[in-house]
């Protein structure tokens, strides 16, 4: 489930497929047994109204999920760009020889948070992590040799700017992470499955189409949730404007 999760198209397609024949296999249980009578109908609707309400809580649940971690995606976004700005300018607090070297290297980290953002393949993935990695202990070294050789309150400002870039890298990480719990897609599923499983035993008729109607509502509600979710694999996704909008702005001095 974490793997498929990663691809909202397919996600889609299995859901679909799977919810489909729920209602099916409801279908042929139902010609299994003994012909419900009104009553047993009775009781068959109010159980599927409380089994769909309690799938619908659910869903809306995880949406809310998914929608508060892509904001959360997004506001990491504009931090980071605010901080890689707010270091460039204190940069010239720093020594001469010591002020052009962080700026060049904070010219270089941007580009590399924007394309952490923009990639989707793994690999391509693997070498941004690493070259950001190398540009944070680069970075660090220089504010840090500026710091060491000249210890004031105005070099302090700057060096604290740079830790400040470096959080926010953690948080938007952290952020990437934090994604609907395996356990709540099983949950979710298992109770779709469940109530197409009742509308299929309950129906008086089966037919395709309409069998087809709730599991293709519910399909395109796990493939949106799944969409908004997903930071790489969903057509939603955060763009980069705010650290496009400052790379423009570092190139244009």
């Amino acid at each position: 489930m974490s793997m498929i999760r990663d691809f909202p198209l397919l996600v889609f397609v299995l859901s679909l497929i799977v919810l489909w024949l729920s209602a099916q296999m409801g279908g042929f249980v139902h010609k299994r047994l003994r012909p419900l009578d009104e009553e047993d109908y009775a009781d068959l609707a109010t159980v599927l109204t409380a089994t769909l309400t309690l799938l619908g809580l659910i869903i809306a649940f995880s949406f809310s999920m998914a929608v508060n971690r892509y904001d959360q995606r997004k506001n990491y976004e504009a931090e980071e760009a605010n901080a890689i700005g707010t270091e460039y300018v204190r940069a010239a607090l720093l020594p001469a020889t010591h002020a052009e070297r962080v700026r060049d290297l904070l010219r270089q980290y941007l580009h590399q948070r924007i394309r952490f953002y923009e990639t989707r393949n793994q690999r391509q993935l693997e070498h941004v992590d690493r070259d950001t990695a190398a540009l944070e202990a680069e970075l660090w070294s220089a504010v840090q040799s500026a710091a060491a050789a000249q210890p004031t309150p105005v070099v302090a400002l700057a060096t604290q700017g740079m830790n400040d870039v470096l959080n926010t890298r953690g948080y938007t990480q952290a952020a990437w992470w934090n994604r609907i719990p395996t356990a709540a897609w099983g949950l979710m599923a298992a109770i779709a499955m469940f109530c197409n499983l009742l509308i299929g035993y309950g129906a008086h008729r089966r037919g395709i189409i309409l069998f087809l109607v709730l599991p293709l509502a519910l399909s395109i509600s796990f493939f949106l949730i799944s969409d908004i979710d997903s930071p790489r694999g969903g057509v939603i996704r955060v763009s980069p404007q705010n650290l496009e909008s400052l790379a423009q702005s570092l190139n244009a001095q």
